[in-house]
């Protein structure tokens, strides 16, 4: 039998950072030496307090259906981390919990889109910005940005491609930016909000990174400039990345109670409740304390450091060093335009240096951009020293 496959789903491309990890993996087990750079994924495990929450949910046989968006003592305790993290008043109702910011975004996408409404997104951007906005038949509008502009969009930006839109919708907006690791300002944030404000466009803002910041700043939620911007905003977080819980998936969305109520609908007809035992032990990381995030957050900071310093001793290679996320993109296009073996753009040299330099990175193409690629630095400092010793090595045999 021929089975013909919808047309949105036939333009769904497989996640470029899975693949990547999948390929280092398929290596490994082959018994070969891979430096994976490639995950975006803390190496630290989950903290025990939260493990011991999560075995005592099932020792207390916490493992039935909830309700739809997330138990009560959760979205409590996620208004509450609203209130002392951002200064920023939800009620429960405006909460919705969802497993895995990926599964909270593109509920929000479901409830606001409708067919060919288009979605402006920075260029470069996190892979399922795009996948996730065509899955709900609507269009990704491409914002482009610039190494030298800190891989930033600028109001007056946002402003000319509204007015050249014919059906504007949405903006998402990612602060600290998976895969760069730029931040916006507070000053930045509002003249961007603004804009959206004066034009009725609504406001998806990805805070996942939000803990992970560097160099003494603090994250700023574009939804705490003003009421009006705020109005405007669903604010996307979750458990994954500061706790080291990318596993046990859970991420939430808060914002417009009726946006909420509706994307919680649409959840309750695809995969209804987040686990149990996963609410029960996000409760816990929510609410407690061990110091195991600033630990992480201190260390992923002395790798950015090291990573960076050693990165920019490569020649012709630059690095903008990223203020928050555990990412940076060196730009590598001397190498692209000038080898000698043929390669062409930045999927072929990350095949290239996963085949001959076994080490794993994510083409800058998988973000929209040519000319870069993507080191994660949650892995250790053995990895990251390997790792550029490797890509050094890999670039100078490009030019022999």
């Amino acid at each position: 039998m021929r089975v013909k496959i919808a047309n949105r789903a036939k333009s769904i491309k497989p996640s470029p950072t899975l693949a990547v990890s999948a390929k280092a993996n398929e290596m490994k087990a082959a018994g070969i030496d891979v430096i994976n750079l490639g995950v975006g994924e803390p190496d630290f495990n989950t903290p025990e307090y939260i493990k011991e929450a999560g075995k005592k949910a099932i020792d207390d046989n916490f493992t039935r259906y909830t309700a739809t968006p997330g138990i009560l003592p959760l979205r409590e305790a996620i208004c509450e981390k609203f209130r002392k993290d951002n200064g920023l008043d939800y009620k429960p109702s405006q909460i919705l919990v969802s497993p895995g910011a990926k599964a909270s975004i593109i509920n929000v996408l479901m409830t606001i889109c409708n067919p060919r409404d288009q979605v402006f997104i920075p260029d470069p951007y996190w892979v399922s910005y795009t996948s996730q906005v065509e899955m709900v038949d609507a269009l990704p509008v491409l914002l482009s940005t610039s190494e030298s502009a800190n891989f930033k969009i600028t109001a007056d930006q946002l402003e000319k491609a509204i007015e050249k839109s014919s059906t504007p919708k949405a903006l998402i907006i990612n602060s600290p930016d998976n895969p760069t690791g730029c931040m916006y300002s507070e000053q930045e944030l509002q003249e961007i909000g603004e804009v959206c404000v004066k034009h009725g466009l609504l406001i998806i803002s990805d805070e996942i990174y939000e803990k992970l910041v560097y160099d003494g700043q603090k994250h700023v939620s574009i939804a705490t400039i003003s009421e009006e911007i705020k109005d405007h905003t669903i604010v996307v977080n979750g458990v994954s990345k500061a706790y080291a819980m990318t596993g046990w998936r859970l991420g939430y969305a808060a914002g417009n109670a009726e946006i909420i109520s509706t994307a919680g609908r649409i959840q309750a007809h695809t995969t209804s409740n987040v686990c149990s035992i996963t609410q029960k032990a996000s409760l816990t990381a929510i609410t407690e304390d061990d110091g195991s995030v600033e630990k992480m957050r201190v260390e992923f900071e002395k790798r950015r450091n090291k990573l960076v310093k050693d990165l920019i001793q490569i020649p012709k290679v630059t690095c903008f060093k990223p203020q928050g996320a555990f990412y940076t993109m060196p730009n590598v296009s001397y190498y692209i335009k000038n080898n000698k073996h043929g390669i062409e753009d930045s999927i072929e040299l990350c095949a290239y240096l996963l085949e001959k330099y076994h080490i794993a990175l994510v083409p800058g193409l998988a973000f929209g951009v040519d000319g870069f690629v993507r080191f994660s630095f949650a892995t250790s400092m053995e990895n990251i020293n390997k790792g550029v010793e490797r890509l050094a090595a890999g670039l100078r045999a490009l030019m022999e």
